[in-house]
């Protein structure tokens, strides 16, 4: 599997993994536009910039690393990971991983002679 391909999986993954997060508003008792509401709500500052990121990684590996080094700070201010190591550890840290593991794929990329 090459590096590009790890990134990309990696992405669905930390993508799924902070989703997970969001379905507390199943429990709460909403009817169902207020379900849709309560999700799209708790989905729009975690899971959508990161699946905006994998979109521009997927195309653009460089442009990608630097979406998500963003997004990483992103987490880290808006949800003050940084006050807790675990969750610095579980939210930002993953989306630093991404950063480099698109970074090195963008050089891979541009070491490779074109055929």
């Amino acid at each position: 599997m090459t590096i590009e391909r790890i990134a990309r999986v990696a992405g669905i993954l930390f993508i799924l993994f902070v989703s997970v997060f969001a379905l507390d508003v199943f429990g709460e008792g909403y009817s169902a536009g207020e379900l849709a509401v309560a999700l799209f709500k708790h989905l729009l500052p975690s899971a959508f910039p990161l699946l905006a990121a994998l979109i521009v990684a997927w195309r653009w590996p460089l442009w990608g690393s630097a979406a998500y080094f963003c997004v990483a700070v992103f987490f880290t201010v808006f949800f003050a990971t940084y006050r807790v190591p675990t969750s610095f550890l579980l939210i930002s840290v993953p989306a630093l991983v991404l950063s480099l593991l698109f970074y090195l794929a963008a050089q891979k990329t541009r070491r490779q002679p074109a055929v």
